[in-house]
């Protein structure tokens, strides 16, 4: 393809280096769309004959038939896709097959399947986290009055609802959602027509290509679009974040899960067990999204890394862009899809929940909030008064709604008797009426409201 200026060819080394088929072959549909596109404009633009044109689409289709059917060859010769694709052209067409590559580089062509590729992704992890929230609406539904201790430190704070614990992951999703969909718009714009780095002297339709690809329109800056891979960064950034998202609620799971906790049992889809020890029911499921997230910020790293010291317009260290993102992609994928299925399956034990919230005197703010309130003391005196309260309860083994009406009184006897509306975990539940608190009533309007906004 390029041999003319070389008297020998590249030692086999080079021909291993420098070959990125074996990774790249995965874009072939984007290259023969952006390829199709390119000649219908050529022949538009009467700058190749429109049978000329009309014959390189027709040979474009049966090299796609055979990609369809047989798979993707890998020739280390032929380098890349592009040049695979346009040799199995030739092949089938004949010379006329040459007239494909006018006014176009490998530069521009694979900015555009990379982006093309990349959009691909990007709508197929938005159709993912779209079925994973659906999965959280469903379960918070459920759960909307379960109460489960809330923690911070990993230590009993106050007393939550399962749906609300629930539906803080929905809202972690909803920003990845927002995440991928940024990308997608801000990438939305095509290189082809870029050729190597300057543009082109051909009277290119730059439009025409960018509209039959979907694209919002062409790049502007033809250095920029050659050299630009912030798309696939933002990719890997937002799939970095969503996978920290995804570990964070499998790190749930395996707590739960574990029997000191016991608020969850997977199911079989989900669990695995141990070569040794019968009794195992292991979150492998869970662990391996948890042990994905690294992998997926790793994949940020590298391709950041590659990219900080390039000079415009292309290096060939880019062509190491891809398979960073094909590795976050299929690990992602892997990953939304488990957690999908574990949230959809999971047996959640309330009761277990209940017991450990009404265990850890979960209700202390409650009493607080209640000596500010209807005593008007101020908050750091509560404070103390609670903490004394929650002293006597645990050194008489008891909860604090347990305590007798006298042994509060001993402490402060600003106490009285509606001390004891507050100090249940569903009574501490039910207050929390501030938005977007754990009121059963405010986590049913915000599944209300989710389901709206998905046009449910």
């Amino acid at each position: 393809m390029w041999g003319g200026r070389f008297a020998e060819g590249p030692s086999s080394v080079m021909r291993e280096i420098n070959a990125s088929i074996p990774f790249d072959k995965r874009m072939w549909r984007q290259d023969i769309a952006g390829s199709k596109a390119h000649v219908a404009m050529l022949g538009q633009q009467g700058i190749v004959s429109a049978e000329d044109a009309a014959t390189i689409s027709a040979g474009l289709d049966a090299v796609a038939e055979d990609y369809a059917r047989d798979g993707v060859p890998e020739d280390l010769a032929l380098e890349d896709i592009h040049m695979l694709t346009e040799s199995r052209l030739a092949e089938k067409i004949g010379p006329v097959a040459g007239r494909l590559h006018t006014a176009r580089s490998r530069n521009d062509q694979v900015a555009t399947d990379f982006r093309l590729w990349v959009r691909d992704a990007s709508d197929q992890v938005l159709t993912a986290l779209d079925a994973l929230q659906g999965a959280l609406l469903t379960r918070a539904q459920e759960h909307a009055d379960s109460v489960m201790p809330g923690f911070t430190h990993l230590q009993s704070a106050q007393p939550v609802t399962l749906g609300h614990h629930l539906m803080a992951y929905f809202e972690m999703i909803a920003r990845d959602v927002s995440r991928f969909s940024d990308n997608r718009a801000r990438g939305n714009l095509c290189p082809l027509g870029s050729a190597a780095l300057a543009g082109t002297g051909f009277p290119l339709d730059r439009e025409m290509t960018a509209a039959a690809l979907g694209f919002d329109g062409p790049t502007r800056n033809s250095l920029d679009a050659v050299s630009d891979r912030d798309f696939a960064l933002d990719y890997l950034m937002a799939a970095a974040q969503c996978s920290l998202h995804l570990s964070r609620l499998a790190e749930e799971f395996v707590i739960w899960a574990s029997q000191p906790f016991g608020f969850v049992k997977l199911s079989d889809q989900w669990s695995t067990g141990s070569s040794i020890m019968p009794q195992k029911r292991n979150p492998d499921a869970a662990e391996l999204v948890r042990g994905h997230s690294g992998r997926i910020v790793g994949c940020l790293t590298a391709l950041m890394i590659t990219m900080k010291g390039l000079p415009l317009a292309y290096s060939k260290d880019m062509q190491d862009d891809k398979p960073p993102v094909f590795e976050a992609h299929d690990l992602l994928a892997l990953s939304i899809a488990a957690m999908t299925g574990m949230v959809e399956s999971a047996s959640f034990r309330t009761d277990r929940m209940r017991g450990l919230a009404e265990s850890g005197f979960a209700t202390a703010t409650d009493l607080a909030d209640w000596l500010v309130r209807e005593g008007g003391i101020p908050f750091r005196e509560a404070h103390h008064i609670t903490g004394r309260a929650v002293a006597a309860a645990e050194a008489k083994g008891v909860r604090l709604d347990q305590l007798e009406l006298a042994e509060l009184q001993a402490i402060d006897g600003r106490i009285d008797a509606r001390v004891f509306d507050v100090l249940t975990v569903d009574a501490s539940v039910a207050s929390r009426m501030s938005f977007g608190g754990t009121a059963p009533t405010r986590v049913r309007a915000a599944i209300a409201a989710a389901r709206a906004a998905r046009g449910e």
